[in-house]
């Protein structure tokens, strides 16, 4: 048993190269330069866009100039005698009315703006990881139609051997030509086979090269673990977010409530007026004022109950959404745990045929030195014998492609 145990390890890991680490760090460096700048520059702006979320309280000040030039003419009526005046006014004024009071509005809208940074940042990481688990995807199948297309070849020159055999059966009389055609049909349908395969992982490559830097060729694959399902919902970057949408709706809610409620402002302004007198009886006269005060204000709108409701029933629907979506990912490892458990069945059993067709191939060598058996007979063996060690590792990797599923959204923190 520990030999066969010591095969089935020898086989995983026979041509197929893997990388050994499985942080979300080594799985995004699949990605490319330019796309992991695209998610940083991403990450940013989210920063960026929370912190002028979370200072919106804060009023600006409002800061004005003006200037005007003015000319005026005057005649009065019954003499010839005209007065022309003309003179330069300015003003200049500053304003700013600062909310210090709004039941609870500005602490909620501070919380608010952090909770919808965190989840556009967590948005982000459920982008992002589906891009990696793209890559990575398309990476493997690479590597796996390398083997489809060493195990095709192997089916090729059995069906050129089958093809071999039946014509000295139909030249030595022993089958009629319908057998001869059909090997041929066969031969042909294996060749048309591997020409559909080598397109597919020609496209496979476009398609790796427009997300990775790497040369798919030295590129190594991942192995991944399994995880268990406590992990995997403890650690999932979907559940994460909703927990973040819920955290965001319900500050968003009592933004919204704080909205209808008093609130109280200061307000304060300065104004500086002058005029300059170019032609007429004064040079320069200057006017400045001040003011400031207190505002208590509470909003009547019709539509505060439905503004209020609206936003709380947004709130209980994200808890409801996140019940469900942990229902879905339950049910996406156990499908995925089963069919890993189904390609368990297949490895064992490639392993098996491989047992056993090393058996017929030793017994057929024999037969073969002792003239009972053609070279022939002795080939078909080795290729499935070789074969069958191929699909091992085409099993081995199709459950690391559905391991990946479960990595697309665990993430450690």
């Amino acid at each position: 048993m520990k030999v066969l145990n010591l095969w089935i390890t020898l086989l995983a890991l026979s041509s197929i190269s893997y990388a050994d680490e499985n942080s979300s760090e080594s799985l995004e460096g699949y990605i490319s330069d330019s796309k992991q700048k695209q998610f940083d520059y991403t990450y940013e702006k989210n920063e960026a866009e929370s912190s002028k979320l979370r200072d919106s309280w804060i009023s600006p000040f409002s800061l004005s100039y003006t200037f005007s030039k003015n000319k005026q003419d005057s005649e009065a009526i019954g003499t010839t005698a005209a007065k022309e005046s003309e003179w330069d006014q300015e003003s200049a004024s500053i304003s700013w009315s600062q909310t210090v009071f709004q039941s609870g509005g500005i602490y909620y809208g501070i919380k608010y703006a952090e909770a919808s940074g965190k989840y556009a940042d967590l948005s982000v990481d459920v982008t992002k990881r589906k891009l990696v688990k793209d890559t990575i995807s398309i990476l493997m199948q690479i590597k796996q139609i390398d083997l489809k297309i060493e195990r095709q070849n192997l089916q090729i020159k059995n069906a050129e051997i089958a093809l071999e055999q039946k014509k000295e059966q139909y030249l030595n009389g022993q089958l009629d030509s319908s057998f001869l055609d059909n090997a041929i049909i066969d031969r042909n349908l294996v060749i048309q086979a591997l020409y559909d395969i080598e397109t597919n992982k020609e496209r496979l490559i476009s398609k790796f090269e427009a997300l990775s830097d790497m040369d798919y060729k030295q590129a190594a694959i991942p192995r991944l673990d399994l995880l268990d399902k406590k992990n995997f919902l403890s650690n999932n970057i979907v559940l994460k977010m909703n927990e973040s949408e819920i955290e965001k709706n319900n500050y968003f809610k009592d933004v919204t409530t704080a909205k209808y409620l008093p609130k109280i402002s200061f307000n304060a302004g300065y104004t500086w007026q002058a005029e300059t007198k170019i032609l007429g009886s004064f040079d320069k006269a200057e006017n400045t004022s001040y003011n400031y005060g207190v505002t208590a204000s509470i909003p009547l709108d019709i539509n505060t109950f439905d503004d209020i409701s609206s936003s709380r029933i947004e709130y209980l629907k994200s808890k409801v959404v996140i019940e469900d979506k942990k229902r879905e990912l339950s049910a996406i490892y156990d499908q995925v745990m089963q069919n890993i458990d189904n390609l368990e069945k297949k490895k064992q059993l490639s392993i098996e045929n491989k047992d056993i067709y090393e058996k017929l191939l030793d017994e057929t060598k024999e037969l073969f030195a002792a003239g009972y058996k053609t070279e022939y007979d002795v080939d078909l063996l080795r290729n499935s014998y070789e074969i069958a060690g191929i699909d091992f590792k085409i099993y081995e990797i199709d459950k690391q492609l559905e391991l990946l599923t479960l990595y697309e959204m665990y993430k450690k923190d």
